[in-house]
């Protein structure tokens, strides 16, 4: 497969697979993976749950707005932002075009499953009803996840499968370099 033009953004609700297939494309892709929320963790010195309960979620949005600057002018890699980065106003923009936009598109169900005992370490999703939590942040999210270029459906193939139809789409939609 040729060089990609832009990154591909892997975009979805908590527990969709954001991270674990990023890991597989970008290797399968020979680029770098970065996930959003473990280079904050990493610059901050402090899991995300202290980030946000100590400084705020706001504080934790405006780093990820940083992360997206320094993203726009680095060369083509995976990315799997935070759930809800693809709401944050004007940082789709900032990559896109060239970036590509991926969903993984899982239910809410799903989503919970796959995070297991995480969810208590997910700042918008634990609580006495999980599922509920993440179907109110699809309800809130599903426009901005729509807009992406493509979607994948996660709730049924594993990681490999996600990313080698997200390879097909790459691959046909002519989104790899010339």
């Amino acid at each position: 497969m040729k060089p990609l033009r832009g990154h591909v953004v892997l975009v979805g609700l908590p527990g969709a697979g954001k991270s674990t297939v990023g890991r597989v494309l970008a290797d399968r892709l020979g680029c770098e993976f970065l996930d959003f929320d473990e280079e904050i963790t990493r610059r901050v010195g402090i899991p995300i749950t202290e980030i946000f309960a100590t400084k705020g979620e706001q504080y934790f949005r405006n780093l990820e707005a940083e992360l997206t600057r320094e993203m726009a002018d680095r060369p083509a890699a995976v990315v799997a932002p935070g759930g809800g980065w693809v709401v944050q106003p004007g940082l789709v923009e900032l990559l896109r075009p060239p970036a590509m936009l991926v969903h993984l598109r899982v239910s809410p169900g799903t989503a919970v499953s796959r995070m297991g005992r995480e969810v208590a370490a997910r700042p918008l999703v634990r609580g006495a009803d999980p599922v509920g939590r993440v179907v109110t942040l699809w309800e809130t999210r599903q426009q901005a996840y729509r807009s992406a270029d493509f979607e994948v459906d996660a709730d049924v193939l594993d990681a490999e499968g996600v990313a080698s139809a997200i390879l097909r789409l790459i691959d046909r939609s002519g989104t790899s370099g010339s």
